[in-house]
């Protein structure tokens, strides 16, 4: 199997199979306003679009590098890493998932398994597989799509926390002091407080 073809079916497996577990959710209790939200989503589907660019014709100053089979396979074996760390982490998380930002009923913190690693595991594993994506195709879209997806990813996990911040309290703030949030051993927020959430 050529790498080219492994990357667009994992890529679509993946889709095929966050959409069809969409439904494994409990009810939402409460949201931010719809328009708060839509920032992060245009930067997301942009970003897919730019991402999405096909990487074939692409020469001089459009194309950074080539890669070779072993390192397209790399590649490969990263994008299946991070889209096995997404679902390690939507399995772990169970009926609080939701494709938006929201409070779901009985919401709690969960603090364990790859949420004890980074608190958005889900947008680090996308964000392996689209680095990775960007590795194989070597293309200015490709870098740009990557750098715009993080940038929407960024906005959402911001949006989120302090959303969850207000709905949970305390509990949320000490788990954001203990973990940071998207990258293993990244930095974490810094506390103005002489007394620190336990």
């Amino acid at each position: 199997m050529h790498p080219g073809v492994a990357i667009m079916a994992l890529w679509a497996l993946w889709a095929l199979s966050w959409i069809a577990a969409s439904g494994w959710t409990n009810r939402t209790e409460k949201a931010p306003e719809l328009i708060s939200q839509a920032g992060y989503r245009i930067v997301l589907i942009v970003g897919a679009l730019v991402l999405g660019v096909p990487a074939h014709g692409y020469a001089g100053a459009l194309r950074f590098w080539h890669v070779n089979w072993v390192e397209a396979w790399i590649c490969v074996g990263f994008i299946a890493a991070g889209f096995a760390f997404c679902w390690w982490a939507r399995i772990h998380l169970g009926r609080f998932w939701s494709s938006q930002v929201t409070r779901k009923s009985d919401h709690r913190v969960i603090d364990t398994g790859p949420y004890a690693i980074v608190r958005h595991p889900i947008y680090t594993g996308v964000l392996c597989a689209v680095y990775a994506t960007a590795a194989a195709k070597g293309t200015v879209f490709g870098i740009c799509g990557a750098i715009i997806f993080t940038l929407g990813f960024w906005m959402k996990a911001r949006l989120e926390e302090k959303w969850l911040s207000q709905e949970l309290g305390q509990n949320y703030d000490a788990y954001r002091l203990r973990v940071p949030m998207l990258l293993p051993f990244g930095p974490k927020p810094r506390t103005h407080s002489a007394n620190p959430p336990p």
